[in-house]
């Protein structure tokens, strides 16, 4: 049984044609473009070779690698009210994300092996998209990070100067023996703790307990961002470290990666979409409910990573994504927690942003597949290849049809309203997990393997 995507606008390693794929097995087996002279010929000579093709008629559509998104929180362990693999997994498909790797400040945190591993096994029998789960760091396992199998495992989390659990590593000792010794790619979350505590008591001050939400980036400020990952460039130059600085918010962060990279050429970046789709400025509009770490931060900020992503510049774009219940985020500044859910928004939010002008629409693979499966050494993912994996993302540019918010949290920020393309299929390791903008059934998810 094989399948047959015909006359789709395919959008590839910088390129938009015409074309078909056939998919046989697991794998993409040919790629045909509708410019060759013999196109047609080919096409038919497939539809004739097998009575067990399924022929998917794509001409209205767009044709995408499956987005791979490098940072999520599903909350399981222990915030299960809030999101869970299998839920959070699901709506992730439904946008058209074919793999995720999940974040470790769980509860408990997921510091040791043993945690890790059960995270796999649940993913195991209910993810229908690709997975992989950091390993968290902390002042006490470094033991754990050096038993990190570099092909099996996408990272290990680092939280240096702020953590959002119990994992800040705030051990000169141990960040240098991490920086030195972690066999595998070491992503941070980098904001300066002391920075952040004066400033929150200063406003504290000023405002009482009452602080209004726009006051968010003026706490966790730009400084606190840049001081910490000065930090992190620091030992990651002196060390030679695999270092991947995830969710900058600051055009001052970029510069500073990208003169790092020329002493170490092993450092790369994450962006999340909604540092490119939000500003300060929405505050007033949405308050708490865009409340996040780091802070969404200037106009200004928002512009230049927008132009990040318009020249190419060596980063990916992920979301972040970290349900929270509504009654949680209506709360004040102060008792709201930080994180907005995302994951199933991501892939038509960069769409609609390309649509606008943004950047070009070839170089919304390029953030959102092509980028993360180069910055992880992603084993035969994250393009549309032959010998590749087939997972794949069919878009239409005018949607007919909405997938409700699948979040367990049963909400989002974004607007739906405001974008245009809606996500028709989306197909994993060969299979459909969604048809017709609907769930499957089919959980064909693999643990991510890594070239290394």
């Amino acid at each position: 049984m094989g399948t047959l995507i015909k006359n789709a606008t395919i959008i590839n390693e910088g390129l938009s044609f015409k074309g078909s794929l056939l998919i046989t097995g697991d794998t993409i087996s040919k790629i045909l473009d509708a410019a060759d002279a013999d196109y047609d010929v080919k096409v038919e000579a497939i539809e004739k070779m097998s009575d067990h093709l399924e022929i998917i008629d794509a001409s209205d559509m767009i044709l995408l690698p499956g987005v791979i998104d490098d940072q999520v929180h599903f909350r399981e362990p222990g915030a299960t009210h809030k999101g869970d693999i299998a839920s959070e997994s699901a709506a992730a498909a439904l946008g058209g994300v074919t793999s995720y790797m999940d974040m470790p400040n769980n509860n408990p945190p997921c510091c040791t092996i043993d945690a890790l591993e059960d995270k796999y096994a649940i993913a195991a029998q209910c993810s229908p998209n690709n997975y992989s789960f950091y390993l968290g760091a902390s002042n006490e396992n470094f033991d754990q990070v050096l038993k990190l199998d570099p092909k099996t495992n996408c990272g290990v989390k680092l939280f240096m100067g702020s953590s959002t659990g119990n994992m800040l590593v705030d051990n000169e000792e141990t960040l240098n023996a991490i920086f030195k010794g972690s066999p595998t790619l070491i992503a941070t979350h980098c904001e300066d703790e002391a920075t952040i505590r004066e400033a929150l008591a200063a406003a504290k001050e000023k405002y009482g307990e009452e602080i209004p939400v726009a006051e968010h980036p003026n706490i966790r400020t730009r400084e606190a961002c840049i001081k910490s990952t000065a930090k992190a460039l620091e030992l990651a130059i002196k060390s030679g470290a695999r270092l991947h600085v995830l969710h900058v918010s600051t055009a001052d962060e970029v510069e500073m990666i990208l003169q790092a990279q020329k002493e170490n050429p092993n450092i790369t970046f994450e962006l999340c979409v909604h540092y490119l789709w939000f500003c300060d400025e929405d505050y007033a509009k949405y308050g708490t409910h865009i409340k996040c770490n780091p802070a969404i931060k200037r106009r200004s900020d928002l512009e230049a990573l927008r132009n990040v992503v318009a020249k190419g510049l060596p980063g990916a774009v992920a979301t972040d994504h970290a349900p929270h219940l509504l009654t949680e985020k209506e709360g004040n500044y102060t008792k709201a927690p930080s994180g907005l859910p995302t994951v199933q928004h991501s892939l038509r939010m960069m769409l609609q942003l390309s649509k606008e002008g943004a950047f070009p629409i070839e170089m919304v693979p390029q953030m959102l597949s092509h980028a993360p499966a180069q910055t992880f050494a992603i084993s035969g993912r994250g393009f549309i290849r032959e010998g590749y994996f087939a997972d794949l993302v069919l878009v239409k540019g005018e949607k007919d049809q909405e997938a409700a918010p699948a979040y367990k949290c049963g909400w989002t920020p974004i607007d739906e309203n405001a974008l245009d393309y809606g996500v028709v299929h989306t197909m994993v390791n060969g299979q459909f997990i969604v048809r017709d903008y609907k769930l499957t059934g089919v959980r064909n998810g693999k643990r991510l393997t890594f070239d290394r």
